[in-house]
């Protein structure tokens, strides 16, 4: 299962925006499940970002969003995100898929 978060940051943001990003992915390389994670930058559009994380399941990531530490330093990064859907997995995996939507 993979997750894709996608970010806009201006120029004038991108130091703070660092900080509070690689805080997170530290907290992130401590959870059961993560397999690998990126943070990672557009090499087109600099104030595009991505983090991109591997996990043995969607259980196991979104138990690593839960707990005090994760709602202090993930949750709030997570929440600067594109809105947009977010999680992915092989269509074996996905199955029969009705979006939350309809």
């Amino acid at each position: 299962m993979i997750v894709i978060n996608r970010f806009r940051v201006p120029a004038a943001s991108q130091s703070a925006f660092r900080a509070q990003a690689d805080a997170a992915v530290q907290l992130f390389e401590t959870k059961p499940g993560l397999l690998s994670i990126d943070l990672v930058q557009n090499l087109d559009d600099q104030d595009l970002w991505s983090l991109v994380t591997r996990w043995e399941n969607v259980g196991s990531y979104r138990r690593a969003l839960g707990g005090y530490e994760s709602k202090m330093t993930i949750v709030p990064l997570l929440s600067l995100s594109i809105d947009e859907p977010s999680a992915y997995d092989t269509a074996e995996e996905v199955g029969s898929n009705v979006p939350r939507m309809a």
